[in-house]
């Protein structure tokens, strides 16, 4: 399948991104693809540099004829989500990604494809090895730790670059051109808990909530999937209210900024068989109420050994009223701009056990004053798990600047191609934009990309004719950036 891949078109593309998703690039370990990226540049005899955060900043000085057109700085980020299905059998740490085609798609073998923000990074790479493609100066940003912190955008010093126009390659529709995007904060909230002996003679059972769409925590948070931690914990408030259940366990979601897809419990009860028709009709339920956005959805019980302890019972109750009242997908719309999501929070991953418990949200908005509020609702909702709330890995928005040159530029030359107006918008996903232009004030920025869907999820995919019209797309960019003033 790779050489199937690798033989696509544009052809130094897909084999460079088959490249770098055969090396493991989690964030915050992204020590192997850096190097790799080093070693790039330098082979190609590049001027070449890792800064102090590990961005990797390659330099390639104009082709024949364009040496008086303004730098540009194209960027894309190196780490990519890690996440699997829970029956796919698969090593982030040690493997590389399974891809395959399926008509027009790329995509991955029961976990995340990494289209996220590779095709960009692999598109910076065919530009900069490319010895018959028309282009300006050219500053090639390659970040790390978007995902889960964007601390190589926020670590960028000031006067490393010196492009005035920046093309970030990590929007996922092409037919957009993006030119703000929503800020955001972490939310973590921990604590402890007493726990006790189950009541004699119950009985264990594992609750499994799978089969979830789950998805971008912004870009696709509003569109009604399926949070697996909320409907988890619906189901538990529901049977504690019904019947004798007790808590050992809730476990639920990975990462911040994906849409958590399965949730598991462990419970003890002296009513097996009411819990197991309890289960049955809750899945019905879920199934009816989400058989649109999440067909796959599947929420059963299994009996198990009976757990050694359980929740003690005024935390169990509180700590299921919490995050039943927790606030979670869209807060608010933003008005005046149909479509577009305000703010937000994705509960995003929930762990309890052994007398210890945390919740960790990811809270967006355009608005920093609301984005304050809905974190400060978030805090309150835990205040009678006596919980420990912290806020955390806080990055700005990015400010459309819709009257900038090179946006015009772009918007002009698209219609021309493409005989059709790109959506010219803001999105509620983060952008490195944002952070960037903090430390580089007057630098124009846009971002753009080829179809990528599903991405957070292992239903990413990235779609090949669009690779190509993007492909098509830059070059021509390239050849219409502008002189030096």
């Amino acid at each position: 399948m790779q050489t199937e891949i690798r033989n696509l078109e544009p052809k130094a593309i897909w084999n460079y991104f088959s490249d770098i998703n055969a090396i493991p690039r989690a964030s915050k370990k992204e020590a192997k693809i850096t190097a790799f990226m080093q070693q790039f540049g330098n082979s190609l005899g590049l001027a070449t540099a890792v800064d102090d955060a590990g961005n990797v900043i390659i330099k390639k000085p104009a082709s024949a004829g364009m040496e008086n057109k303004q730098t540009v700085v194209l960027q894309s980020h190196l780490d990519m989500v890690h996440q699997k299905n829970a029956d796919t059998d698969f090593d982030f740490n040690i493997q590389g990604i399974n891809m395959y085609v399926d008509g027009d798609w790329v995509k991955a073998k029961g976990t995340t494809l990494g289209a996220d923000n590779g095709i960009g990074v692999a598109t910076i790479m065919s530009i900069l090895a490319a010895k018959d493609i028309p282009h300006p100066p050219i500053e090639a940003l390659f970040t790390v730790d978007e995902e889960t912190g964007m601390t190589g955008a926020k670590e960028l010093k000031g006067g490393l670059l010196k492009g005035h126009i920046l093309l970030n390659l990590d929007t996922e529709d092409d037919d957009e051109l993006t030119i703000g995007c929503a800020g955001g904060i972490d939310v973590t909230i921990d604590g402890e808990y007493k726990t006790k002996t189950p009541v004699q003679g119950s009985a264990g059972f594992m609750i499994s909530l799978t089969g979830l769409t789950g998805g971008h925590s912004g870009v696709e948070i509003q569109l009604g999937r399926a949070n697996a931690n909320k409907l988890m914990n619906r189901v538990l408030y529901n049977l504690q209210k019904k019947l004798n259940i007790e808590i050992h366990s809730i476990r639920g979601g990975s990462l911040r900024n994906a849409i958590p897809r399965e949730s598991k419990s462990v419970i003890a009860t002296k009513d097996a068989k009411l819990v197991k028709d309890e289960i049955e009709k809750w899945n019905e339920i879920l199934k009816a109420e989400y058989r649109v956005t999440d067909a796959s959805l599947k929420l059963n019980a299994k009996e198990t050994s009976t757990p050694a302890t359980v929740f003690e019972t005024g935390f169990q109750q509180n700590f299921l009223a919490a995050v039943y009242a927790c606030p979670n997908g869209i807060y608010r719309m933003t008005p005046g701009i149909e479509g577009l999501v305000q703010t937000s929070n994705n509960i995003a991953k929930i762990e309890a056990a052994e007398g210890k418990f945390t919740v960790q949200c990811l809270t967006r908005s355009s608005v920093d004053s609301e984005k304050t509020d809905l974190a400060t609702a978030i805090q309150n909702s835990f205040n009678a798990c006596q919980a420990k709330v912290s806020f955390s890995g806080e990055y700005p928005g990015w400010e459309p600047k819709p009257d900038d040159p090179v946006i015009k530029m772009m918007s002009d030359l698209y219609q021309k191609m493409f005989k059709s107006a790109a959506r010219v918008d803001a999105i509620h996903a983060g952008l490195e934009c944002g952070i960037i232009g903090g430390n580089y004030p007057g630098m124009q920025m846009i971002s753009f990309g080829p179809n990528i869907y599903g991405a957070h999820s292992p239903d990413e995919r990235v779609q090949i004719s669009s690779v190509q019209k993007f492909w098509k797309y830059l070059l021509e960019i390239l050849k219409q950036i502008p002189g030096k003033h």
